[in-house]
């Protein structure tokens, strides 16, 4: 069983640790978070404007430019963050043929995946930039 993100939502998270760290500067410039996060800056810099149109970021242009959080790390979930890069599944997708469960009615596990996928989408809201950050230091 695989539950992982793509690389636009690891790299969005990644990149959201990176400018939620309490001992980072406040701006930070697209340039150090690839660095600093082992991200290829091409693609980082399409991520950050998804992340900007999704309100969690600001940018600021200039020499002391860069892109700072838009909210407090205690406001920001990861589902916040996942949500704003990657395209949400769909809960009537089925895991057996992947298309819509539909008017043939359920798949013998549609009831099950709905919950672990319910259950996984209110852990990743639970979980907050701040409570990450602060258990990983």
């Amino acid at each position: 069983m695989r539950l992982e993100l793509t690389r636009r939502g690891d790299y969005a998270v990644r990149a959201m640790l990176a400018l939620a760290d309490p001992v980072a500067d406040p701006w930070l410039s697209v340039t150090r978070i690839s660095v600093t996060m082992a991200i290829p800056e091409r693609f980082l810099a399409r991520v950050m404007r998804d992340l900007t149109g999704a309100g969690l970021v600001e940018a600021r242009t200039g020499r002391n430019g860069g892109y700072r959080l838009a909210r407090p790390a205690t406001s920001i979930s990861l589902l916040d963050v996942i949500s704003a890069v990657e395209s949400v599944d769909p809960l009537r997708q089925c895991v057996l043929r992947g298309i819509p469960c539909g008017s043939s009615g359920r798949c013998a596990v549609h009831d099950t995946f709905t919950e672990a996928r319910t259950a996984l989408q209110e852990r990743l809201a639970e979980a907050t930039l701040a409570s990450i950050t602060a258990a990983s230091a």
